[in-house]
């Protein structure tokens, strides 16, 4: 009887050690536990006292309640490619993450089965709505507000039902077709080729007032236009070429001129009626000069480049001028004399 009592004990004490060990768990600092009891959570709507049980060390009761543990840490999902068609009609194909955490373990336990799973499909289907109502320019240059726009979409359907806040969603990459890609390019190209033509054409235009009143100014004194010439000689020969080449001023030809019988006129008299109008229109450039220096650089648009006489409006004259000449061959009907006669 003792041999059989003692087993009874032995078995006794097994058997409790085992449902200890079997109702004692162990709640992790990132972890919430959520107690079932008989299956449920809630009691007569509201949430039941110790349904919910805080990281450390917990004790259920064994058979009638089950214990899930729920993370609450940061979870980081990607978000697969997703093909679309923008608003402007381009064939994007874009792929996004989204930072979400469980803020009510309950409602992610009870009100959604495998919630990681759903936010997934969420996060899709929103990125490809987000995609249709988008055009190209701002899903490359306004990444900021299409993140706004999709983390908004998927809170509202996340957060309330499920108990789930999402923190965050980027738009990870943008990937477009070879012929955009070529496209956008070339016109990037041209953009630059034609800010330089624009830049260089303004700069010729300074440089081509800048020299006429330089000339103006060494055409007052003639050994200004020497020592240009000097100066222009010790330029050449400075880079040891075999060939030099010299400029022939122009006085030497007016006196081959004079020297031939020409009329002898002086350089006041050949120049007093031009050089006047040449100073006039030198002060006036010299104005529109100081002006444009004042004025900051506007670059921006091809129309602030000059028209070009002759190329971008041609001057009516010429046409009527024409048509004056091919009517003025024919005499009118009144002045042709009369053949009868």
């Amino acid at each position: 009887m003792e041999a059989v009592a003692l087993i009874i004990l032995l078995i006794v004490v097994v058997g409790g050690l085992l449902a200890l060990a079997s109702s004692i768990r162990i709640v992790q600092q990132y972890e919430h536990g959520i107690v079932f009891r008989f299956g449920q959570v809630q009691r007569g709507g509201d949430l039941r006292p110790g349904a919910v049980r805080t990281p450390g060390l917990t004790a259920i009761v064994p058979v009638v309640e089950r214990m899930q543990k729920v993370s609450r840490q940061t979870i980081t999902m990607g978000v697969p490619g997703q093909d679309g068609i923008t608003q402007d009609n381009v064939s994007v194909r874009v792929d996004a993450v989204v930072y979400f955490r469980v803020i009510d373990p309950v409602k992610a336990i009870v009100n959604v089965h495998n919630y990681g799973y759903a936010v997934s499909q969420v996060a899709q289907t929103s990125l490809r709505s987000v995609i249709g109502q988008a055009d190209m320019q701002e899903l490359l240059g306004e990444r900021e507000k299409i993140n706004m726009r999709l983390r908004a979409i998927i809170d509202e359907i996340t957060e309330g039902p499920w108990g789930i806040l999402i923190e965050r969603v980027e738009i990870k990459d943008v990937s477009l077709p070879e012929g955009m890609k070529r496209s956008m390019a070339r016109q990037a190209e041209a953009e630059r080729e034609r800010r330089a033509r624009i830049i260089t054409a303004d700069g010729e235009f300074q440089a081509s007032k800048r020299l006429a009143a330089a000339a103006e100014i060494m055409s007052q004194d003639p050994a200004a236009l020497q020592l240009r010439l000097l100066q222009t000689v010790v330029e050449v020969s400075a880079e040891k070429n075999s060939t030099l080449v010299m400029p022939l001023p122009v006085e030497i030809l007016r006196f081959f001129e004079r020297a031939a019988g020409g009329p002898a006129r002086t350089d006041e008299e050949e120049g007093e009626g031009s050089k006047l109008d040449l100073g006039q229109r030198l002060a006036k450039a010299e104005e529109e000069l100081a002006k444009a220096a004042e004025q900051p650089s506007t670059l921006e648009s091809a129309e602030d480049v000059p028209p070009v006489i002759g190329l971008d409006e041609p001057k009516r004259e010429t046409a009527q001028g024409e048509n004056r000449g091919i009517t003025s061959g024919t005499p009118a009907p009144e002045e042709r004399p009369d053949e009868s006669r």
